[in-house]
């Protein structure tokens, strides 16, 4: 769980230090929206191991997982970012924290952790979801042709 929190820190900063480097500002907004949902996952993995939080009170609903950033891969971030780069960049990072989060769970004996732990990587995936759907909108918008 200390690893978790700090995973969910270190994507805080990230998300935060980019947020003070791109100059579009849907960009920033989009970064701060993401910095501020590792936030509630680092306030959530600390209830969770302080016993406020039981397992029931984490979602385990089914996903659709585009692939899209599989496909595309991740945008360097050392150069200038798009928009639609944002979202691309976001998306790798909810992959690598799914991909963490499920790693665990499959380590860890059945029981309230490996169940809590499956949770965290499906909303991770969620995440994934909700960002590359933005991705797909920035990067292909809808015109009037159709």
């Amino acid at each position: 769980i200390d690893q978790a929190i700090a995973r969910e820190e270190e994507s805080w900063g990230l998300y935060e230090k980019l947020a003070g480097i791109v100059e579009d500002a849907a960009s920033r907004d989009t970064l701060r929206f993401m910095a501020g949902e590792e936030l509630k996952h680092k306030a959530m993995l600390q209830k969770y191991k302080s016993g406020e939080l039981g397992t029931e009170a984490l979602s385990l609903r089914s996903v659709a997982d585009a692939r899209v950033v599989e496909a595309l891969g991740e945008p360097d971030i050392a150069g200038p970012l798009q928009h639609k780069d944002i979202f691309l960049f976001a998306a790798g990072r909810e992959k690598a924290a799914h991909e963490f989060y499920r790693r665990m769970a499959e380590l860890q004996p059945p029981g309230a952790l490996q169940t809590m732990l499956y949770a965290c990587a499906a909303e991770e995936l969620r995440h994934k979801e909700k960002v590359e759907y933005l991705y797909c909108n920035a990067a292909f918008p809808q015109t009037d042709g159709g």
